[in-house]
């Protein structure tokens, strides 16, 4: 009699954030998930949100959308993976110390917001985002596609987090409208 063998699972999956506001919006949201595709496997992709714009507010208004990624993938080079989608959509990040004012408009901008319970704190990686639990913007979208995932250090939900955000300045629930699905969603399902 023969042990069974049940495979070591190796992919993590991590939560991202997807934005835009320059060119067309909607194509370089789409192009991001196509992209992703060749990173492992999207899992689920959140409705289109209009968002105004945080911190930078002379700029077009953005369209957001969150995205489940099950990935082999470690975290770094994820992140570069996401950084180079971004220059494909035409993407120019400036450097910090450049002048230019950081946030300001983009035709893609991807975050990495959660991966799986990690915790990272590098130069070029803070896991989970440090922002994502202040911003309507960001736990919109999220709380949508994975409204039970725990925020490793915070302790709470992303639906408990939406749910306690005050509706107040850039965190309106007036800024942050669905606009509707990404992508098609496939005959009979």
């Amino acid at each position: 009699m023969s042990a069974r063998v049940t495979p070591i699972e190796t992919a993590s999956v991590a939560l991202l954030g997807l934005g835009s506001n320059l060119g067309d919006r909607w194509e370089h949201l789409r192009a991001a998930v196509r992209a992703l595709e060749a990173h492992g496997a999207v899992l689920a992709v959140s409705n289109v949100y209009a968002t105004a714009p945080v911190g930078l507010e002379e700029q077009p208004d953005f369209l957001n959308a969150a995205l489940l990624l099950r990935t082999e993938l470690a975290p770094e080079p994820l992140l570069q993976a996401m950084l180079a989608i971004e220059r494909s959509q035409g993407r120019v990040r400036e450097p910090l110390n450049s002048g230019q004012p950081r946030g300001g408009p983009r035709t893609l901008d991807l975050d990495l917001l959660l991966y799986s319970d990690t915790i990272v704190s590098t130069p070029r990686l803070t896991l989970p985002h440090p922002e994502l639990h202040r911003r309507r913007f960001v736990l919109a979208p999220a709380a949508e596609i994975a409204p039970g995932w725990l925020h490793p250090t915070l302790g709470r939900t992303l639906m408990q987090w939406l749910d306690a955000l005050e509706d107040a300045d850039s965190n309106r629930i007036a800024c942050v409208q669905r606009q509707g699905p990404l992508l098609a969603v496939p005959s009979g399902a």
